[in-house]
């Protein structure tokens, strides 16, 4: 019999246990994911890229502006 593996909850820490029946893993409930989805979404979380790699990544895709 394996053993349930348990993760703190990102927002608050509260210990989740990740199985199947967690069903707001990796958050303990619906209010802590709600919380993180909003962080995300007022970009109070980022994912840290160089200041021209998204200029780089999508410069090919439009025409030159005049």
């Amino acid at each position: 019999m394996s053993q349930i593996s348990t993760v703190e909850c990102p927002t608050c820490g509260a210990p989740v246990e990740w199985s199947p029946e967690s069903k707001f893993r990796p958050f303990c409930s619906d209010r802590c994911k709600l919380i993180d989805l909003g962080a995300w979404a007022s970009e109070e979380h980022k994912i840290p890229v160089a200041p021209d790699a998204e200029d780089e990544m999508f410069s090919g895709d439009f025409d030159p502006r005049h």
